[in-house]
């Protein structure tokens, strides 16, 4: 079976609600749900994120970078980096971490490099939609920084299932197979009940097509991820460095001023979301 007819059948399956997730989402799926609940209390948020060690320790990292940091000493346990962070930001990261499982554990190493280099890109990605949130687009931060952890949903889910179609493990995509791979990720967006504003902006960001000046968040998180150094195994199909030059999308010096300037707090956050 050739990669299209693969990514035609699993779209068809994934839009009938036929989508097949690795077991291990199910706790970060349930943490993700009691956070959703607003009556939750931050100590008792904190022992629930403590049964996911990859979940503790993302929230531990994400809580000293520079980008939460700020002020004051470095955290070491969950509860107060539960407090530095947030409910909703400890949510938002208990729903990174199921989108990070949803490729499962290949047991080929060229496997899980692929993914491991996915999930790199996504880390940028979110870091760098965060900042042109704050910077350019003047939009919520931390909005953008989940929309940039979540836009790359249906191939993480199409990782997981290599093992039944080995064809989609090969990276050469052709342009006509952008539709099914569209029609995944809606299919996975909506399983996962993405906010409304956000699965509408990610349609920006399937599409690889942005809108001048950046305003929007779909337009936010596609310029991040044009700008994220460490590339998607899968760009070449998603066509998202189909962009008007950087010079002519904000002002080279002023993107290069922001980009310099927040060098440091990047680099600390990228690696604070690197499960």
């Amino acid at each position: 079976m050739s990669r299209l007819e693969a990514l035609r059948l699993l779209a068809a399956q994934a839009q009938a609600g036929e989508l097949v997730f690795a077991t291990s989402i199910a706790a970060a799926t349930r943490i993700r749900e009691a956070l959703d609940d607003p009556d939750i209390h931050v100590a008792a948020a904190a022992r629930l994120v403590e049964t996911e060690p990859l979940l503790a320790a993302r929230c531990v990292a994400l809580a000293n970078s520079v980008a939460y940091q700020r002020s004051g000493p470095l955290v070491t346990g969950v509860g107060n980096a539960v407090g530095r962070l947030g409910l909703r930001t400890v949510g938002m990261l208990a729903q990174a971490l199921i989108v990070r499982q949803l490729a499962g554990t290949p047991r080929d190493a060229a496997q899980q490099a692929v993914v491991a280099r996915l999930w790199e890109h996504t880390a940028h990605v979110s870091s760098l939609a965060r900042l042109i949130a704050q910077r350019v687009s003047h939009l919520d931060p931390e909005t953008a920084l989940f929309a940039g952890l979540v836009h790359d949903v249906g191939n993480f889910y199409l990782l997981s299932r290599v093992a039944e179609y080995p064809a989609l493990g090969e990276h050469e995509q052709e342009p006509e197979e952008e539709d099914f791979q569209i029609a995944v990720n809606r299919a996975v967006a909506a399983t996962l009940q993405l906010p409304q504003p956000v699965a509408e902006a990610l349609e920006v960001v399937w599409t690889g097509y942005i809108a001048m000046p950046t305003v929007s968040l779909g337009d936010t998180v596609a310029l991040a991820k044009a700008l994220a150094p460490a590339e998607s195994p899968f760009a070449s199909a998603q066509g998202e460095r189909r962009i008007a030059p950087l010079d002519m999308v904000i002002g080279e010096e002023t993107l290069t001023r922001i980009l310099q300037e927040s060098k440091e707090e990047l680099s600390s956050l990228t690696r604070a979301l690197v499960f």
